[in-house]
């Protein structure tokens, strides 16, 4: 592949990614996604449009998050110097927000009067249902079985905010047929309904809008640490599942020969066990959800089920741009088990009193192995982009059964 003058030129005008993304719906689908397409474009255009959501970023979320060095991690680590960028600290405790606001707005642009959602660990959900109670706009969130027994306090925010929640039962009940859900209720409802995607996934502009709305933690990040620093990271790290919050820190450095990128998914048990939710590292190319890209699927090309602990990794797919920039060899990924993670989840509350969420304690993880490695000088960001309190029964379940095993 011809490595372009840009990596953040992309994608085509038919969405694709070299060869991934796209857009691969069923004909009654087009309509509603060129219609977001067109209406994005707008958007991007009208100066307006961007002031509204920066008004709504800096007075309701609370941004921009801080860029905090995490001092006794990196003494712990005793290598490079660690940096986190708070996105934990939003309103609804979550990176989510950034993009629900962005996509809100944009269906209240066109006039859509109806909010459809999906939801793996809650989080996108509970901040889709914080935009239609702030924008009074009904609300419909559709979560796997599996995903509600798993994330309670999160299934419970969403109904206090207004939002009904539809339980899914069909498949594994988590992430992927949560989302054949939505899609077959937005067909189904086509002329008053915008479906409000929670990552870089689905068909174009999906993706690309995502990433868009989800890069102000890139450009924030930047401005941060040139003014701590005076320069740029050496290198990134953010977990990966669809991929939002990671491609919104890396999207701004894309064209930085200097800062490396880490993406890092959910290995599960192992790799080696089948048991695991990390597309890139264990999958090949296919198509799902309305695009091309890496999907854990077996030799008849059938979505393989992922497994994680994290519920906002359990997803057996990834972002389009992800499998470009892989293939690229721009972002190396690698994965992490969950007891690695949960091994970093213990580690950030105790050393720097911050409970992450179980889907960034993967990248804290991935920290832990290569930051003792480099010198002192050499500046690392990771992306904290969700707080742990909606894990908190899911560790103490996994914590308690440890310690009796162990007994």
């Amino acid at each position: 592949m011809q490595v372009p003058n840009t990596l953040r030129g992309g994608p085509d005008e038919r969405g694709h990614f070299g060869i991934y993304g796209g857009r691969f719906v069923a004909e009654t689908l087009m309509p509603l996604v060129l219609a977001v397409e067109a209406a994005y474009g707008e958007a991007r255009a009208d100066p307006g449009f961007q002031a509204d959501l920066d008004h709504y970023l800096e007075h309701y979320v609370g941004r921009p998050s801080p860029l905090y060095f995490a001092e006794r991690l990196t003494r712990h680590f005793g290598g490079a110097k660690l940096y986190l960028k708070r996105d934990e600290l939003n309103h609804t405790g979550a990176h989510k927000i950034n993009n629900v606001l962005g996509q809100t707005l944009l269906a209240r642009r066109m006039g859509k009067r109806r909010i459809i959602a999906e939801t793996g660990a809650g989080q996108h959900g509970v901040a889709t249902a914080t935009a239609c109670a702030l924008f009074d706009l009904p609300c419909v969130v559709y979560m796997g079985a599996t995903d509600i027994e798993r994330q309670k306090p999160n299934v419970f925010r969403m109904i206090l905010l207004g939002a009904e929640v539809v339980p899914v039962h069909s498949g594994t009940a988590t992430l992927k047929d949560a989302m054949n859900e939505a899609l077959r209720d937005w067909v189904a409802h086509v002329e008053d309904t915008f479906y409000v995607i929670g990552s870089v996934a689905g068909p174009h502009p999906y993706p690309a809008m995502v990433r868009d709305f989800q890069s102000v933690i890139g450009h924030e990040a930047r401005a941060q640490l040139m003014k701590a620093e005076g320069r740029l990271p050496d290198t990134l790290v953010a977990c990966i599942g669809g991929g939002s919050n990671a491609m919104g820190l890396f999207h701004p450095f894309l064209d930085e020969p200097g800062v490396a990128m880490i993406g890092v998914e959910a290995g599960g048990h192992g790799i080696e066990t089948g048991l695991h939710a990390a597309s890139l590292t264990g999958g090949e190319p296919g198509v799902l959800h309305g695009s091309r890209s890496y999907l854990l699927q077996d030799e008849e090309g059938q979505i393989r089920d992922a497994h994680s602990i994290s519920a906002g990794l359990d997803y057996p797919g990834i972002g389009p741009e992800h499998a470009w920039l892989h293939e690229m060899g721009r972002v190396q990924y690698v994965s992490i088990t969950d007891r690695e993670a949960l091994e970093a989840f213990q580690l950030s509350s105790r050393l720097e009193g911050i409970i992450p969420a179980l889907e960034p304690a993967h990248a804290l993880a991935r920290v832990l192995d290569i930051a003792p490695k480099k010198l002192k000088t050499h500046l690392m960001v990771v992306n904290l982009s969700g707080r742990g309190d909606k894990d908190l029964d899911s560790v103490a379940s996994y914590l308690s059964a440890k310690m009796r095993g162990s007994n």
